[in-house]
């Protein structure tokens, strides 16, 4: 099942950290681009993605659809008609690249599953039930790394402003966050929008990118990439195209433990 693991999307998220505010003379210097610190560029992007509902959010549920390429093959690629994922996030941050909270994510092609993978925050599973630890340990550290950002001013971070960059003809700032446990996370922000247009990391895989864009707003403020982009080594893995999303609603314990699933839903 290791094709399903290295198929699976993000997270993304999301996560926290203690709320920043700016002042006129921290919002002039990130309006020039030039004299902004890597921490009043963060404090920014906190702002823009939505501020305290998004920064200490609860739980995320999103729909949608995805194009899956098994270990970055053409040949092996996979329409999900239906792509869902359910998020519980913790408390607080720690390795960026570690598995955290809980997570499950569906990718369905008609009634077929085509991959299922949970963590009820001890154990991890797909549609046949539960993957030994040690095989999960190693293919979560793919799939965590976004959300460190939002601890990403709390004590114990260190923050690096890189050379500025281009993304998609967007002007970025470019962030690395050395979390706790000293892995690096960089962050490509838009100097334009403040959002966060990328996420890149190493992984047992290689280097492993995330690309956001099509964001859309829900009446609570929070901002969602409507569309993610995965890649690792530079060559694409997944296209998610997220549709719907609910920031805050309860989730059951239950949703992250797998015990099994047929093949096809009935």
């Amino acid at each position: 099942m290791r094709a399903a693991f290295g198929l699976m999307l993000l997270l993304l998220s999301p996560v926290l950290l203690s709320p920043v505010l700016l002042s006129p003379v921290a919002y002039a210097d990130a309006k020039s681009g030039n004299d902004a610190t890597a921490q009043t560029i963060v404090a920014l992007a906190h702002q823009a993605a939505g501020g305290e509902v998004w920064r200490r959010p609860k739980s995320l549920h999103l729909i949608g659809r995805a194009t899956l390429y098994t270990n970055g093959d053409r040949g092996a690629r996979v329409h999900a008609d239906h792509y869902e994922m359910w998020r519980v996030f913790p408390t607080f941050g720690a390795g960026a690249h570690s598995a955290n909270g809980k997570v499950r994510i569906d990718a369905k092609q008609g009634k077929r599953i085509v991959f299922q993978i949970a963590y009820d925050g001890s154990e991890t599973y797909n549609q046949h039930g539960r993957v030994p630890g040690a095989q999960a340990s190693k293919e979560w550290s793919e799939a965590f790394g976004f959300g460190i950002i939002r601890f990403a001013l709390d004590p114990g971070f260190e923050l690096m402003r890189l050379p500025d960059d281009e993304l998609d003809g967007a002007l970025c700032w470019l962030i690395k966050v050395i979390d706790t446990e000293k892995a690096e996370t960089t962050f490509w922000i838009d100097q334009k929008t403040r959002q966060i247009r990328r996420v890149g990391f190493d992984t047992p895989k290689g280097w492993h990118e995330r690309t956001y864009s099509d964001f859309f707003t829900l009446v609570s403020g929070w901002v969602q990439p409507g569309r993610v982009r995965m890649t690792y080594r530079g060559v694409l893995h997944s296209d998610v195209r997220w549709t719907r999303a609910t920031v805050n609603e309860t989730i059951s314990e239950s949703v992250f433990r797998l015990v099994g699933a047929p093949s096809s839903l009935e």
